[in-house]
């Protein structure tokens, strides 16, 4: 490779990443405290957003790799409890 090509292949590679990474459309978490405001109400405020982010569950779900058969048949048993629960309400 000539220094043009790599220069070609850095470019695209590192528009590559910056298209697929993970943390590239997450924006910041703001909690505005205001004046008086006890901090652990804030605290507070911080860690629902932070949960409701998914983040944490997202990095717990990638820590291990899931055969796609498995994946499935979980799909296929909680397809069928949320069906049971709905014949029960009925």
């Amino acid at each position: 490779m000539n220094k043009e090509s790599m220069c070609n292949f850095a470019a695209h590679f590192d528009s590559e990443f910056l298209n697929h990474n993970i943390f590239n459309n997450k924006k910041m978490i703001v909690v505005p405290v205001k004046e008086g405001e006890n901090i652990e109400r804030s605290l507070k405020k911080f860690k629902r957003k932070f949960e409701k982010t998914g983040i944490v569950k997202e990095l717990r779900r990638r820590q291990q790799f899931d055969k796609p058969s498995v994946v499935k048949r979980f799909k296929k048993e909680r397809a069928v409890y949320v069906q049971k629960l709905q014949e029960v309400e009925d």
